[in-house]
Parts: structure tokens; C-alpha cells; sequence
């Protein structure tokens, strides 16, 4: 096989495994990605390292854990100190390209929710770059800060040559791409966002039925200017890496044109928390039910909430309209000159709740559905249809690339060769800024997913979660603390320890004896 061949990775925005017609899905058509999937290996158990957009985004590009690249939570921009495997391309030889959601650095312009400590009276607290333990100067990381004339990315951006940026969610995307919007339509300011919608009967939180019609909509201007990109370096020998990245289907639910009614609520399928009378929420998840009952849950916010069936069939119906929509706009990239010579590969940031255990959206709970993602990889090289049931997680992504192009990992990358080198278990890493109601604190969660198990433990907590995925695939019966599984349980510590470890940064590398 050639050592240095082309890569195209898609990556979608909160997007489940089993959201695909190739991993089961009864509704959704995706024959594009399915297509991918039938000339090349798809893992059916692949995890995220956290499962939210910033810091699983993060390993992603740097091959390590949240623990060790510093990209904790959501909030905080991944320092350019880091080496991202798109890095070690470049200065190998490659052509880099992002088109699309990129969330390495902040995009929301909100100030953070975690407080930092009081000064105590008669103390004295260092300002500016001693204020925190390691010097750092992210507040020049604005490349993706909203509401700016041009974006300007400073190149190269973590690696990238070139870049074409989407931020934001919905139909409210900024970056390039609001310029691309304004330039074919200079009234399109009008047609954005919740306010403008068209009415319809939907009572799912954040179901919004855009007016911006599907040729301006932000998955078309990704598959746009990838085939664009795709067209013009059509004759260069110079091989290339292009990441093309979706920031759907991520709430708000707003499928635009003929994609809003693609799916029927009807045709969803009920969760089975909806259906079982002997579910006792852990205290992390009952929080957030007891929110939407008592109505102070944020509906119009990024963390879980509560939901009713209907409003959960009505998200999954919408959600289903937007994959389609990406897998249509990745049929067209697909079609671009060389595309179909080039390693595909297909995956997402995490997943989404969708009605699991009544609720929507992710966060603190680490259930299957938002740390379990779908993975594809397809190499025209070695055409096969398989189904890979062995464990991996994203930043094992970077790895298989870099050892497929025949290049070696820096020092300190945790990620394996997803070519050579299985896990016996995905370790996934929570954190974030504000408290949940159950915890009474900001969750900090690190779980251990094995062939059968999953175990979770919660920072500041004297409980934790222990599900036999065997017997009980819904994750209904939180088996610690049970007698009857003490060992197991013992067991499970002790790898998630040893996964602890091995999480510990390795560089910087020695630079003597002593």
C-alpha cells in the first residue's frame, strides 16, 4: 500500500452510534455513510474520551486524554504548546485542510460559569500569568470569537494550512461561513434563529423550524467549499489530509426545507425508560428530572434536561432529518475529484441522550448513548466490509492515521493504532463548570467502559455507578455496592487506577540522566 495515501475524516456534532441505517437504525437513511461502511471496517464499540464537543474535539487532534492536553470541560481553548497529529502531517509533507466546526477555542462569547476562589482578607493573590499553576495566555485564543467582520485564522491553526471555520449551532453559525451567508443573501440576518422560524406544532425544547432555506444552510456550505478545496488541488501530487466537519445534528433541532418533515414522531421509537416501572434514577440524573418537573430546568441551554415522550420522539424525528441532510452533503463531497481514492473516515465529537433515561441532550451521566460513537474506516487499498468488535476511542484516531501514513506518533501521544492495537477498555473523562443539581457541585466523572462493564466514579461522592451491560444493556440497575458484586466491582477500581496512570502526561520527555 502507498505510504503516504489521502485522507478525508467527516466528523458530525453530537451524534449517537446507532443513529446510522448501517449500525440499525429501523427510520434513518443514510445510504452514503452506509456506502463508506460497505468498503471499509466499522468498530461497533468505539467511545469518546469525554463526552462533550471541546475536550473529546481536543484528543481528537492532540491523541491524549483531557487529563493531560488540559482541555478538562467545555470552556477552555486547547493550547497551542499541544502537537496535534494534523501538526506532525503537515511537517511530513501533507496538505492540511479544516472546513467546518473546528471548537478548539471558545465560540460563545459567554463568560465562564465556574467561579474562580475568593481572595481571603489580608491575602495577597498573584494576577495575570502567575495566577493560576501553569503560565498560559489563552485569552489571545479568539480565532473562533463571535461577532467579528472577518475571521482571520492565524495560520497554520493546530496544523491546518487552510481553514474555513463554522461556529456556533443551528442556523445561527458564524465564522467564514457567516460571510459566505451575507454574501449570497445580504437580508439573511432576518432569517435567522427561533424568532424568525416558521410555525409549526412541534413542543420538543429547541425544535426550531429555520427559514433558511437548504442551499444556505451550514452543511451545504461545508460540502460547498470541501469540493471546492477537493476541485482545486485536483492535479497536486501532494498528498492531503481534509477534515470535514458538521456541526449537526448538535441542537437546536432545525433541520431546514423538506429535511424538517423527512421523519414522523410517530415512526420513533419509545425509550425503554418510558416503558419499565423499576428505575430508580442515580442522584446525578435524578437532579435533572426533578428540574423539568419543577420547572427550573434551562431549556434552551447545552446541558441534559428532562423530557416527555412526545417531545422525545418529536427530537429524534428532527435529529434524523439532519443526519440525512449530512449524509446527502457527504454523497457530493464523495463525488469531488480523487475523493473516493482517499481514506475515508467517519465519526463524530459524542452522542445524545434522545430520550434514554428521559432526558435530552448530554452531560454528567455517562450512558451508552453519549460516550458510544460510530467509527468507519474505509481505505480503497484494502476494500472490506467488516464489523470490528473491539474497543476504541477517538484519540486513537490521529494514531491510525499517522501509522497508516507511515509516520511516528510524538512522544506522549496516548492514542493506539486502531490498525494494530485493540483495547481492553475505553477510560472516558468528565468535567464541568457548573454544579448539577444531584451532586450539588460541578461533576467530575471518570468512567471505565470494558467488554461487559461499566463503571463510574464521581468526584466529592460516596456512590457510584456499576452497570452489567450483559444483562442489562439499558443501563437500569446500578449494581455498586451490591453484595453480590463487590469483586467485580473491587476489579473494575483497580483497572480504572491503572487507566489513571497510564493517562499521565509523558512529556515533556527527559533531557538528561538527573
Amino acid at each position: 500500500m502507498s505510504a503516504r495515501p489521502n485522507f478525508i475524516l467527516f466528523i458530525t456534532d453530537q451524534h449517537r452510534a446507532d443513529y446510522l441505517g448501517c449500525m440499525g437504525h429501523p427510520v434513518l437513511q443514510t445510504p452514503n455513510i452506509d456506502g463508506i461502511a460497505a468498503h471499509g471496517t466499522t468498530w461497533t464499540r468505539f467511545y469518546v474520551t469525554s463526552p462533550v464537543c471541546m475536550p473529546n474535539r481536543a484528543s481528537l487532534m492532540t491523541c491524549r486524554m483531557p487529563s493531560s492536553h488540559g482541555v478538562r470541560s467545555n470552556g477552555i481553548p486547547l493550547d497551542k504548546r499541544n502537537v496535534t497529529f494534523v501538526d506532525l502531517l503537515r511537517e511530513a509533507g501533507y496538505k492540511t485542510a479544516l472546513i467546518g466546526k473546528s471548537h478548539l477555542q471558545n465560540f460563545s462569547g459567554r463568560p465562564p460559569m465556574l467561579a474562580r476562589p475568593e481572595t481571603r482578607a489580608g491575602f495577597h493573590r498573584a494576577e495575570g500569568a502567575l495566577s493560576e499553576a501553569v503560565r498560559h495566555d489563552h485569552a489571545s485564543y479568539q480565532a473562533e470569537a463571535p461577532d467579528q467582520e472577518t475571521y482571520a485564522t492565524p495560520l497554520p491553526f493546530y496544523g491546518f494550512d487552510h481553514v474555513e471555520l463554522v461556529t456556533r449551532h443551528g442556523d445561527r453559525g458564524e465564522g467564514h461561513y457567516r460571510q459566505w451567508l451575507l454574501d449570497r443573501d445580504p437580508n439573511a440576518l432576518k432569517l435567522l434563529g427561533p424568532e424568525n422560524q416558521l410555525h409549526h406544532d412541534y413542543i420538543c425544547p429547541q425544535a426550531v423550524r429555520t427559514v433558511v432555506p437548504e442551499e444556505l444552510y451550514s452543511t451545504s456550505y461545508i460540502a460547498e467549499r470541501a469540493i471546492t478545496w477537493l476541485k482545486e488541488r485536483a492535479d497536486d501530487d501532494q498528498p492531503y489530509f481534509l477534515m470535514v466537519s458538521f456541526p449537526d445534528p448538535h441542537h437546536p433541532f432545525n433541520p431546514p426545507g423538506r429535511y424538517w418533515d423527512m421523519y414522523d414522531p410517530d415512526d420513533m421509537v419509545t425509550p425503554e425508560a418510558f416503558t419499565r416501572n423499576d428505575w430508580t434514577p442515580p442522584p446525578h440524573v435524578d437532579g435533572i428530572l426533578r428540574q423539568r418537573d419543577d420547572g427550573s430546568a434551562n431549556l434552551k441551554g447545552m446541558g441534559a434536561i428532562g423530557a416527555s415522550e412526545r417531545e422525545v420522539r418529536e427530537a429524534q424525528a428532527l435529529t434524523c432529518g439532519m443526519i440525512t441532510m449530512i449524509d446527502d452533503a457527504i454523497g457530493r463531497v464523495r463525488e469531488a475529484p480523487g475523493a473516493k481514492e482517499a481514506v475515508t473516515i467517519f465519526t463524530t465529537d459524542h452522542g445524545d441522550h434522545l430520550g434514554d433515561h428521559k432526558m435530552l441532550f448530554k452531560g454528567a451521566a455517562a450512558y451508552e448513548e453519549v460516550t458510544h460513537v460510530p467509527f468507519i474506516w474505509s481505505d480503497p487499498e484494502a476494500p472490506v466490509t467488516r464489523w470490528i468488535d473491539e474497543i476504541g476511542q477517538t484519540h486513537d484516531i490521529g494514531t491510525t492515521i499517522l501509522e497508516r501514513a507511515s509516520i511516528e506518533a510524538a512522544i506522549g501521544m496516548q492514542g493506539r493504532s486502531l490498525l494494530s492495537d485493540a483495547r481492553q477498555a475505553a477510560f472516558i473523562q468528565y468535567d464541568h463548570q457548573s454544579d448539577n443539581p444531584g451532586l450539588g457541585m460541578p461533576p467530575r466523572v471518570h468512567t471505565l467502559r470494558t467488554d461487559r462493564w461499566r463503571l463510574s466514579v464521581f468526584h466529592g461522592a460516596d456512590w457510584g455507578e456499576l452497570y452489567d451491560l450483559n444483562n442489562d444493556p439499558g443501563e437500569f440497575q446500578n449494581l455498586w455496592g451490591d453484595p453480590g458484586h463487590e469483586t467485580v466491582q473491587a476489579e473494575l477500581i483497580e483497572s480504572l487506577l491503572r487507566e489513571e496512570i497510564a493517562a499521565v502526561d509523558r512529556a515533556p520527555f527527559p533531557t538528561a540522566h538527573a
